[in-house]
């Protein structure tokens, strides 16, 4: 073996331990830059050299320049980052949520009591201006709590739509530098090596993008990366980037939903498919959790404001001329139907209130098919009713709302979405101003005969409907004498004529039904009347002395007024609701967060750089090229050596 063979094995061990240290220093300086992954050299013997004393080494090539990386692991923390992203995101939105569903005097529950507790006073002194001026000033409250409620949660929805677009603008630049990116890694491969620091650029804007929406990844031959969202909607392929787009949802322009925009068209991606990622948690808390919540509080506002109306119309107030039907306290938003803007038809659909305490905190879709109209209560699991356009024209009523097709026809597919309290507390106003206005007379006042020798007596008179005209109303009692059954007979016309006898039923109220079959007013007696006793029921001669409808206002306390629920009691009903979402959204993101930590932990494990176990290789390396140093100046003193040798 010739010295020369000596000098290029110590050159190329030189060369080899020069890359090693330069690496390994490069892992140093970046130990904590964000994506970077452990690099390292890849060494290859440079084969023997045959002679007759056998094969002689001729040293070490160095081949590349590799880095730690387990695919696997790194799809792995990218998914459950997507997930975790996703939880946080919901939560987040949440406990927003929570705060507008407050607790104690910040209620809505302790605003509606008070309002109705305030028509005690007003019970309690009728003619007292004070009085009613608290009502009145209590319902203002009412009405202005409501309505920053329904503002609250419409602020949120703009946060949500504002967000969505953010989230869409950075998904948009991230997919351009992965589409760029492999356009450079793919030109750099065909040298032969990989690009390391692109490959690392390329992964961590691939997991910036899986915090936004989740992404399947599918390599090329190429060394690029195809990207792919929402169940095989294309974002990146090769050096193409699609653009993403917030797109309007059809029934309402202020919700957005997620778009891909290619060749012109603008495809929607449907929420369902969004499994990961700070949209699809964005999403969900639109369409589940802030439509609940709206309805929720509108549920109440409709009920409450239909409640307090409706016994306002069967009083009478103490305005000019004094003694006329009350006028509604309270307005709310209407219930509203909102068209999808994909239709083809021009039916028009209407949707009133029939019953507000049979509303339901619900949205519902209608949708033609071709030949007859379905309704579908969203959210739940209810039944789909179906309805003929002949009936949806005469009007149909479902839940309390009455749904009415007024004009055109539609084609089929046409939809409509029906929300007939989602707008009810963000419009409730209080319409009364003047303290007379409150309705807390009676139309009718009950009293007993003056010649009664039984031991009856008026335990309530109810207004049950509109009384336009007040008649003198006689109920006479008669006792058999053989028997001792009880009956009465009702008198219109002040005790002229009298009705067939019915018998009388201890604790079962006597109903006064006007000429069309509606009962207007129930009376609930005690005691055991006599016979020939009396009850004689007229128009109430002076409202100011009055109580009889502010004691129903105060009865509405402990009436099931919100969908078979007190008032109080729907409210910590909502307050629950809430809260358990709340409770379940932190236990689901607490847990999908340490699964990404975990996850994130195993990729860095194996990528990361560990500076003690860098510092190690570095004095490995040190001596390793001290060694080959120490080798070439063997090499130089065994040549210097020949040549003396030679010379002589």
């Amino acid at each position: 073996m010739s010295s020369s063979a000596l000098m290029s094995i110590g050159t190329r061990a030189m060369t080899a331990s020069y890359a090693a240290l330069q690496t390994t220093g490069n892992n140093i300086a970046n130990a904590n830059t964000v994506g970077y992954s452990r690099q390292q050299v890849e060494l290859a013997t440079a084969g023997g050299m045959y002679t007759g004393m056998g094969f002689f080494g001729r040293g070490v090539d160095v081949t590349t320049v590799s880095r730690a990386h387990d695919a696997f692991l790194v799809r792995e923390a990218a998914l459950t980052q997507s997930v975790a992203a996703s939880d946080g995101a919901r939560l987040a939105q949440l406990e927003q949520l929570e705060q507008i569903f407050g607790t104690g005097e910040a209620g809505l529950g302790y605003q509606s009591a008070q309002l109705l507790n305030a028509f005690v006073d007003v019970a309690s002194r009728p003619q007292d201006p004070a009085s009613r001026q608290v009502a009145l000033a209590r319902a203002q409250d009412a009405a202005a709590a409501f309505r920053n409620a329904g503002s609250q949660i419409e602020t949120l929805q703009a946060g949500v739509a504002a967000d969505l677009k953010t989230s869409v603008k950075a998904v948009n630049a991230l997919a351009q530098t992965v589409a760029d990116l492999n356009r450079q890694i793919a030109n750099a491969i065909g040298t032969g090596h990989t690009p390391n620091d692109l490959l690392d650029q390329r992964d961590q804007a691939v997991a910036e993008i899986g915090k936004y929406v989740q992404v399947t990844t599918i390599s090329a031959d190429d060394g690029s990366l195809n990207l792919f969202i929402g169940g095989g909607q294309r974002l990146v392929l090769g050096t193409d980037a699609s653009t993403l787009v917030a797109m309007p949802d059809v029934y309402d322009p202020s919700q957005l939903h997620l778009g891909v925009s290619e060749g012109g068209k603008t495809r929607l991606v449907p929420d369902a498919t969004l499994a990961g990622g700070s949209i699809a948690g964005l999403l969900r808390f639109q369409n589940e959790d802030l439509r609940d919540a709206r309805n929720l509080v509108g549920q109440m506002a409709a009920a409450l404001a239909g409640a307090v109306n409706t016994q306002q119309s069967l009083g009478l107030d103490l305005t000019t001329p004094a003694g006329r039907p009350g006028t509604d306290l309270f307005a709310v938003g209407a219930p509203r139907v909102q068209p999808a803007s994909t239709n083809a038809g021009n039916a028009a659909v209407t949707l009133g209130t029939a019953d507000a305490k049979l509303l339901r905190a619900s949205d519902y879709e209608l949708r033609y098919d071709g030949s007859n109209y379905t309704l579908t209560r969203l959210g739940s699991s209810d039944p789909v009713q179906t309805f003929t356009p002949a009936a949806l024209a005469a009007g149909v009523t479902v839940d309390g709302m009455t749904i009415q097709l007024a004009s055109g026809s539609a084609a089929a597919g046409d939809r409509f979405r029906l929300q007939p309290v989602a707008a009810a507390a963000t419009r409730m106003q209080r319409l009364i101003d003047d303290p007379r206005g409150i309705a807390a007379a009676s139309p009718v006042t009950a009293t007993l005969g003056v010649a009664n020798s039984g031991t009856v007596a008026i335990a309530s008179l109810d207004v049950v409907a509109p009384i336009a005209a007040p008649v003198n109303a006689v109920v006479k009692f008669g006792v058999n004498p053989m028997t001792g059954a009880t009956t009465y007979q009702l008198s219109a016309d002040g005790g002229s004529t009298y009705g067939a006898a019915q018998p009388f039923v201890a604790g079962q109220p006597i109903a006064f039904t006007a000429g069309g079959g509606t009962t207007l007013w129930a009376l609930s007696v005690t005691g055991a009347p006599a016979d020939g006793d009396l009850v004689q029921v007229d128009p109430t001669a002076v409202p100011a002395m009055s109580n009889g409808n502010a004691l129903a206002m105060v009865a509405l306390r402990d009436a099931a007024i919100v969908g078979g629920a007190t008032v109080t009691d729907a409210w910590s009903s909502a307050l629950g609701e809430v809260g358990v979402r709340v409770q379940g959204a932190e236990g689901v993101a607490r847990m999908s967060a340490a699964v990404a930590s975990d996850a994130a932990a195993r990729a860095t494990a194996v990528s990361g750089v560990n500076l003690d176990e860098e510092a190690a290789r570095l004095i490995q390396f040190q001596q390793s090229y001290q060694a080959a140093a120490k080798m070439l100046q063997v090499a130089q003193s065994i040549f210097d050596t020949l040549l003396e040798v030679t010379s002589r």
